[in-house]
């Protein structure tokens, strides 16, 4: 029987790197009773980091799901990875969730990628709570975490617990468990039992009056959501946990607060408190708001709403694709209605239905068949038999269509090249890269017209060896491959306007299409935009329309160094046309070479990325990392004491970085670590234009 709508809880565990994320998250399945015993990361037993690479390298690489049980509530739970490399994970988990849990370390804080989910999770508009991890840790400070997640996040955490004691036990006042703020009850884990036991106890007498200054902040907090709370507080008057748990649940919901939580899940303090509060104070998707998308097929844009109910028609959306010896595993949002096995559904981007061969629970790399072969509104589940589908698709019902909006994904900033190691495995690689694209959406792989290379393209380093490992390892395909290259970009200088022509003879007739373009430089959310000054009077909306994709379509390799053009606002000012046999084709082929004039030598901006650096070093290595830096042509954009480590900002090209994480730690003894994300695009040195161009 499914479970009801309002005890459903569909959340994401996410955090910087080494936060703790897949640790709390193998002890949420220890006491919601879905795994029998705790894994470890360093001893990769843990059950949602299933991969052999995760295993081997004690990190997540790709999201894995879970469904589990906590007391009344059905839990949906993606746990995601915490390396920049692999964000897309993260991105395409946070589409489709309807609360987060934030890990922070208490020792690190704040970091990198921590800043990085938390933009995301805006982005989707995800209320969440925040877990603060390693209280046991030396240099666990838990107010400086508060600090820096109001400083660095601009978030407003509202603690329900604090630490009782905090730091490791060699510390004067070691952590060794919580005080609940709302029970006002001091709650220590029993380690014999992995934490399974709680006694709640008396707060001890020496933590009495901070226990009551931070429910006093607590209240303070909640009495701007409500008046008669703020009454009660200043006339003195008791308040009951509940009344405390409905205004942090109604905050929490409106993203107006973050509760927050503290523990240690290695030692097995604190998680439990962390599962009640996802039932608490996280949403139900009831809670949400219905969704929208946009009618397929319309003559005139229509909007199209879906209610989180199984009254409503059935539409749900594919946010990733899973390789599987039996075929490929879609993980599915249903978003509304009832999705039943042996349904054909329609996918509205292809125009095509695609038959639900069967449901499954996921359970990370098992999976469980639904025994009702139907699922319900607010689930999450996976389905095979899907065909044509890639991530980003919505399935609906045929007689009610409806586009929901795709999910976006950062594009790729490094390249090689990759060839098979012999002749006959050239097939089987083309086959390969095929299948990986459509699991991974921020991976690419092209074939070089000019050179025949094939060309493969990723988010760093570490994503590109992964890539290649499972070529290794789970498609059996040896490869050679070449070292890694930036993806540049390009863009104009100043603006130009170009007129695109097509001619050809047919019959003895001479048939020609004309468009003009006007190019400028431009800044905004997209990479490129396009305005059409045409009227209906012109052309037809219909070839107006194949002008608009063709110049998006020709942008993505239209530089004069065949990289993406970006940055580029292209107007369409005018179009003329004799009789024409394929006019598609013929305008087409217009706005494609108007494109391609629109970049010339003499106005050509080679573009590089820039990364966001976050360098992280013991302080007598600090000289040195920054001497390095400099001449690595990065921009230090600031650097802060964290606990009794140093912690370089910096912005730094892409193309001076390969390499670094051996360099970082031959200059630091090991010591140092460092985080790196793509951040924007800025015009590349005169000199490295000047070897392309040769």
């Amino acid at each position: 029987m499914p479970a009801k709508l309002e005890w459903i809880r569909n959340i994401g565990i996410i955090a910087h790197i080494d936060a703790g994320k897949t640790t709390t998250t193998e002890r949420i399945l220890f006491y919601a009773g879905a795994s029998h015993r705790m894994g470890d990361v360093d001893d990769g037993t843990t059950v949602t980091d299933f991969d052999p690479e995760e295993q081997q390298r004690g990190i997540t690489i790709y999201s894995a799901a879970i469904t589990c049980r906590w007391k009344d509530w059905h839990i949906n739970l993606i746990d995601t990875p915490g390396h920049v490399d692999f964000t897309a994970e993260v991105e395409r988990s946070l589409r489709v969730l309807d609360g987060g849990v934030v890990v922070f370390s208490a020792r690190e804080g704040v970091e990198a990628q921590s800043e990085t989910v938390w933009r995301q999770a805006n982005k989707y508009g995800v209320p969440r709570i925040c877990y603060i991890n390693k209280m046991d840790r030396i240099g666990a400070n838990f107010e400086r975490t508060l600090d820096q997640i109001r400083d660095r996040l601009q978030g407003n955490p509202v603690p329900v617990v604090i630490p009782l004691g905090e730091g490791a036990p060699s510390e004067p006042d070691p952590f060794r468990g919580i005080i609940d703020l709302v029970e006002m009850k001091a709650l220590l884990f029993d380690s014999a039992t992995q934490g399974s036991r709680i006694d709640a106890v008396e707060i001890p007498e020496d933590y009495r009056e901070l226990a009551q200054l931070w429910r006093g902040r607590l209240i303070e907090q909640l009495a701007l959501l409500d008046d008669a709370l703020l009454e009660k507080y200043l006339e003195e008057q008791p308040i009951e946990p509940a009344e405390l748990r409905r205004l942090l649940r109604q905050g929490t919901l409106q993203r107006q607060l973050q509760p927050v939580f503290c523990g240690s899940s290695l030692n097995y303090i604190g998680v439990q408190p962390v599962l009640d509060g996802v039932g608490a104070y996280l949403p139900s998707p009831a809670d949400r708001p219905a969704v929208t998308g946009m009618r397929p097929g319309a003559k005139k844009e229509t909007v199209e709403t879906r209610k989180p109910s199984a009254d409503e028609p059935f539409c749900g959306l594919i946010f990733k694709i899973q390789a599987d010896a039996h075929g490929d595993l879609c993980f599915v949002r249903v978003y509304s209605g009832v999705l039943k096995s042996r349904a054909r559904v329609l996918n509205p981007r292809i125009g095509k239905k695609e038959l639900v061969n069967q449901l499954w629970h996921i359970h990370a790399d098992r999976r469980e068949k639904i025994p009702a072969e139907s699922v319900e509104a607010g689930d999450i589940v996976g389905i095979a038999g899907l065909k044509d589908t890639v991530t980003g698709d919505t399935l609906c019902e045929g007689n009610h269509p409806i586009a929901l909006e795709s999910i976006t994904f950062p594009e790729p900033v490094i390249s090689m090249a990759v060839e098979p190691e012999s002749s006959a495995d050239r097939r089987k690689l083309a086959e390969t890269l095929t299948l990986l694209s459509r699991q991974d959406p921020t991976f690419r792989a092209v074939v070089n017209e000019e050179t025949g290379q094939t060309i493969i393209s990723g988010m760093g380093e570490l994503h590109l060896e992964i890539i290649r490992n499972r070529m290794t390892r789970d498609f059996k395909l040896n490869v050679r491959v070449h070292k890694p290259r930036v993806s540049y970009r390009e863009t104009i200088r100043n603006p130009r306007k170009v007129k695109g022509e097509f001619s050809r003879q047919v019959a003895g007739v001479m048939q020609s299409a004309r468009v003009e373009l006007e190019l400028e430089p431009y800044q905004g959310d997209e990479p490129i935009a396009v305005v059409n000054r045409l009227s209906p009077s012109d052309l037809s909306p219909a070839l107006q329309q194949v002008i608009e994709q063709a110049i998006r379509d020709g942008a993505q390799g239209a530089g004069l160094l065949g990289y993406p053009l970006i940055q580029v606002r292209f107007t369409i000012r005018d179009v003329s046309m004799t009789e024409l046999e394929n006019p598609e084709a013929a305008f087409q082929a217009a706005t494609l070479d108007g494109v391609h004039q629109g970049v010339s030598e003499d106005n050509l901006v080679l573009l590089e990325p820039i990364m966001r650096l976050e360098v992280t070093t013991p302080d007598e290595f600090m000289g040195n990392i920054h001497s390095d830096l400099m001449s690595r042509r990065a921009l230090i954009t600031g650097t802060e004491q964290r606990g009794e480590l140093q912690v370089i900002h910096a912005e730094t090209p892409l193309a001076t970085m390969f390499g670094y994480s051996t360099h970082v730690r031959s200059l630091s003894q090991g010591r140092a670590s460092y985080s790196m994300e793509p951040s924007r695009y800025a015009e590349a040195p005169a000199e490295v234009l000047r070897e392309m161009l040769g």
